[in-house]
């Protein structure tokens, strides 16, 4: 056995053991130290770099890794073997995408604002924001020698004459500690129900001047991120919100990855841990000591996700899905409990799922198209949900057609040599001076945060200024010459956004023309889905009223960029409206009301899914989709204006 040492930036260490030959990457993932690996560990993406500092490594050389590199003693990670006793150093960009939990000041308006706006919108369409939880208080005579009904019998002839409902259903964890509660309080006691038109179900049992709050909890389980808010069931208060990195990262950026991981022996199970146990329970903890509310006093949950988490979540077989005909064990269920999956609530707890209508079109979609409203609208909309996968929805209240396109994991900082997730020293807004090219930039975290990498937003951004300075061609090839562009050995450019003594990180900061051409084709496989859809039913982007872009990918999108990329058709900039979250905001209303979950549901079923593989002129258009703006500039007018006025 040999010891095994992983250092960080903040001085911090990891130590752990293993045998000669056992893969580095893989002692990282077992030891639970989070190293960025998008292709999850096959050696195609160069991100799970580490620096050598003490021993020896069995490490063949990569094109990922320059000969000077190798010199200073950075290796990859996932090509390492262990040879001896060993200490690497993991730099801040290989570990950025492990986002820290978060948990939200409520004090802060913009927190809470979106959950009232979308509480606010779905009323005005009728639908009643109630739900099936509810508090009785229930009066009892104690027993006697005259009176030796057991407890449970006499709780439910109370709660049946009550509420006139024949079967009532107590139990174990009621039932253990019925008894107790019952003498401490006199026989006056309160109850936490749910209670349908034939069926009532005792959740928990309190003394009746016991202060008691129903509380729920709402997730959108990322392939990234995962996000959560911790309700009161009896009016939709936010009790408390957090966000964490999903844990299941390192074993892929991608749903493909991370399936193919979980047909390994015990992959299923390492899978459901790393979101449940490491991800999601760590946060509902923070969240109830933060909201002062027990964890066992959370009585359902609702979850949206995308198809393969959903079946990574409940530990259920994902390959099918990724296999011609692509069939996934279910689109809906009601048949999940808290208990089924160690979910760290009332053990009784149901479990909600936002509905699936394809393989690669899940519940975050049918959630988040709830929250567009565009069901409840006659003019025509477009929501687009920027992930790993892009996935789109356009229609009125008459109909809606549904896609996905893999634009890959650019949009999250995969994919790029310095990309990484919105967190903390990510670069999020970015604009360049066209004469200088100096550049000026926003950093996530504190006032004085150094960066480190480049979020979504801020490759959009950096890539929009690129261009329309005159640096980069339509190819996304360098054009001009400056203190701030590089060439490699190879010929190939870089732009330097933070020299190394202006980062916060090991290396300078930079986008290179392999990272612009692989976010070409993530915006070129967005715009030529939008196309391929209305198309296919006539239409063309002047019918597009309003564009509703949902995604985690920074603190919000500049509209103005993405349209110069060639990302979102050329429409005037008022019709678009970044609505965050809505995958976590649809949890929410389908958590806090019956209807908008049987809503959500009906928006499922009928719901067109497109299948964009099948359709003949998909690879054209998304060839055409792969310069910026376009090969067609016709299809852009106001990008080519503004750039012949710059000129």
């Amino acid at each position: 056995m040999f010891k095994v040492t992983f250092a960080f930036e903040d001085g911090s260490v990891v130590e752990t053991y293993a045998n000669a030959g056992d893969n580095l990457l893989e002692i990282a993932r077992e030891a639970n130290v989070a190293i960025d690996a998008p292709c999850s560990g096959n050696a195609s993406c160069g991100k799970c770099r580490v620096k050598l500092q003490a021993g020896e490594l069995d490490s063949k050389k990569t094109l990922h890794i320059e000969e000077e590199e190798y010199s200073q003693g950075w290796r990859l990670a996932c090509v390492s073997k262990i040879c001896g006793d060993v200490t690497v150093m993991v730099p801040d960009i290989a570990s950025a995408y492990k986002s820290r939990m978060k948990v939200a000041d409520l004090s802060s308006k913009e927190e809470i604002a979106i959950f009232v706006k979308a509480k606010r919108e779905i009323e005005l369409t009728g639908i009643v924001l109630s739900n099936s939880l509810d508090v009785v208080e229930v009066v009892m005579d104690p027993p006697s020698l005259d009176d030796t009904m057991p407890d449970n019998e006499r709780l439910t002839r109370a709660l049946r004459k009550f509420l006139n409902i024949k079967r009532v259903r107590i139990p174990y964890e009621v039932l253990r500690k019925l008894p107790d509660v019952l003498r401490e309080n006199d026989f006056k006691v309160k109850c936490i129900l749910r209670t349908t038109p034939n069926d009532m179900f005792v959740y928990d049992v309190f003394g009746i001047s016991e202060p008691v709050v129903v509380g729920g909890l709402a997730v959108d389980i990322g392939t990234t991120t995962v996000s959560a808010v911790i309700i009161n069931m009896e009016n939709g208060e936010i009790l408390a919100k957090g966000s964490a990195g999903n844990g299941q990262i390192r074993y892929g950026a991608d749903v493909i990855n991370r399936i193919i991981e979980s047909q390994k022996p015990g992959g299923k199970r390492k899978l459901q841990d790393a979101v449940i146990k490491e991800t999601i329970n760590p946060m509902i903890r923070e969240m109830c000591k933060n909201a002062g509310i027990p964890k066992n006093q959370i009585y359902r949950m609702c979850v949206a996700s995308n198809t393969t988490m959903n079946h990574l979540f409940a530990g259920i077989n994902a390959d099918p899905l990724r296999m011609e005909p692509y069939i996934p064990a279910f689109f809906k269920t009601n048949s999940l409990f808290a208990s089924d999956v160690g979910i760290d609530i009332n053990q009784d707890a149901h479990i909600i799922m936002a509905p699936n209508i394809g393989s690669y079109v899940g519940g975050d979609i049918t959630a988040g198209t709830l929250v567009s409203m565009i069901w409840n609208r006659p003019e025509f909309s477009l929501f687009i949900d920027l992930g790993t996968n892009g996935e789109l929805v356009f229609g009125n209240s008459d109909f809606m057609m549904s896609c996905a396109c893999s634009a890959g994991p650019a949009f999250e900082g995969g994919d790029i040599s310095c990309g990484m997730r919105a967190t903390d020293g990510a670069i999020e807004a970015c604009t360049i001076d066209k004469e200088t090219m100096e550049p000026t930039y926003t950093v996530v975290g504190e006032p004085g945060t150094k960066p480190i990498g480049l979020c979504g937003s801020g490759i959009i951004d950096v890539i929009s200024e690129l261009f329309m300075c005159g640096i980069i061609n339509p190819k996304g090839k360098f054009i001009r010459e400056g203190k701030r562009i590089r060439h490699d050995k190879y010929g190939m450019g870089s732009y330097v956004l933070a020299f190394e003594e202006e980062a916060g990180s090991v290396k300078d900061v930079e986008i290179t023309e392999v990272d612009i051409d692989n976010f070409i084709r993530a915006k070129g496989a967005i715009f030529s889905a939008i196309q391929t859809m209305l198309s296919s039913l006539d239409f063309d982007v002047s019918m597009i009223d309003d564009v509703y872009v949902a995604g985690g990918i920074g603190s919000g999108i500049n509209m103005k960029n993405a349209v110069n990329i060639g990302m979102f058709p050329d429409i005037p900039l008022e019709k678009f409206h970044y609505i965050g979250n809505s995958s976590l905001t649809g949890a929410y209303l389908m958590l806090l009301s019956t209807k908008s979950e049987q809503k959500t549901y009906e928006l499922a079923s009928n719901m067109t899914y497109m299948e964009l593989s099948t359709v003949p002129t998909y690879m054209d258009e998304f060839v055409g989709a792969c310069f910026i703006p376009h090969t067609d500039t016709g299809l852009f007018p106001d990008v080519m204006e503004q750039l012949n006025s710059r000129k």
